[in-house]
């Protein structure tokens, strides 16, 4: 008898079957068989050793409301950082985490989309590891545009290495290594991100207002593709009133609004009332906000969902079993061998 197939069904006489699919990891169907639900302990982990009032405990507070509020499976999740007080991070989060090299961060990450495109990855940087030992990574993450959340944390100063200038201190500000004051304008990572070819994502928020700081992320977090966002933070151990004047007068932050950025409520609108109405598609008027610094503007700058992603350009098709991941790095070890002379792989093996 014939066997005839049909929409994706075998049949063979009076018996119906299902063709073979691709393979499924058999942990993923279990998890479907009950709804998932995360409470915010389960994305705690330690206790934080910041100091009291640092930025870097409101950021941790936000970024575990989102995972719980989207229901991100911890062992799907990876928070990757390099070194600084901000890259800590990981070691408070109940997820997987990378604790890697001063500036290299965002390699590693990258390395781990390519790798693992299943995993929702996020990364901590603090403004000296980014922008300094880390510029050129951040230049070109950036360019590759790969679907994860980078959050700079910026407090305008090396904290972890005790008060040192770094790439984003203003002008005149005294720190151990410049104690008659910075003698160059800082760098503006908002205009150098939107200065440079496929960004797709880019907002800037403060520490202070947390409603807003949840809602960045999440916004970030939603969008598919590299995901930038300042975060100005406080550090009240090298620079206790640095953002004094911010944090006490409204008006000198500038909320950025639109139906395809962020909403503010009523609440908020009540004591910022510093707001413009900003459509995140216009690039050229990002960049003129993102030029100014007094005020503030907090809210998302830029956003384009059709630039193309790396990984989706280089997306290699083959399920990446352990047989293919361990031929693929003997043939990478193969290159450096020195066999004895007639042997090779093939006949080491069978011996």
């Amino acid at each position: 008898m014939n066997d005839t197939t049909m929409n994706g069904i075998a049949k063979s006489g009076a018996m119906t079957f299902p063709l073979p699919l691709a393979p499924v990891n058999v942990n993923d169907c279990l998890l479907e068989l009950y709804e998932e639900h995360y409470e915010l302990e389960d994305y705690q982990k330690g206790v934080p050793r910041w100091c009291t009032g640092c930025g870097d405990n409101a950021i941790l507070t936000a970024v575990q409301r989102l995972c719980r509020d989207e229901k991100l499976a911890p062992e799907k999740t990876v928070f990757v950082s390099g070194i600084g007080c901000s890259s800590r991070l990981p070691h408070y989060m109940n997820t997987y985490g990378f604790h890697s090299l001063h500036g290299r961060a965002l390699p590693i990450a990258e390395g781990i989309r390519l790798a693992r495109p299943d995993l929702k990855v996020f990364v901590n940087m603090g403004d000296g590891d980014c922008c300094s030992i880390g510029a050129a990574h951040w230049i070109h993450a950036i360019r590759y545009n790969m679907n994860m959340t980078a959050m700079l944390h910026d407090n305008n100063i090396y904290g972890l290495t005790k008060k040192q200038a770094s790439p984003t201190s203003p002008i005149g500000l005294k720190t151990n290594t410049t104690p008659r004051g910075s003698y160059l304008e800082a760098l503006n990572p908002l205009s150098v991100t939107l200065g440079v070819s496929n960004v797709s994502f880019v907002a800037q928020v403060v520490d202070w207002i947390p409603k807003l700081l949840y809602q960045t992320l999440s916004a970030a977090y939603h969008h598919k593709g590299f995901s930038f966002v300042r975060i100005i933070q406080r550090c009240p151990e090298w620079l206790p009133t640095h953002m004094d004047d911010y944090l006490h007068d409204p008006q000198r932050v500038l909320l950025l609004h639109h139906e395809n950025g962020l909403e503010i409520d009523s609440e908020l609108a009540k004591r910022y009332t510093n707001m413009e109405e900003h459509d995140p598609s216009n690039l050229n008027r990002a960049r003129e906000i993102a030029s100014g610094s007094d005020p503030i503007p907090v809210g998302i700058l830029y956003r384009n969902d059709d630039v193309p992603l790396y990984e989706e350009v280089r997306s290699d098709s083959r399920l990446r079993t352990t047989s293919l991941v361990k031929n693929g790095l003997e043939a990478e070890f193969d290159k450096f061998t020195i066999w004895p002379e007639g042997q090779t792989r093939a006949k080491h093996e069978a011996a």
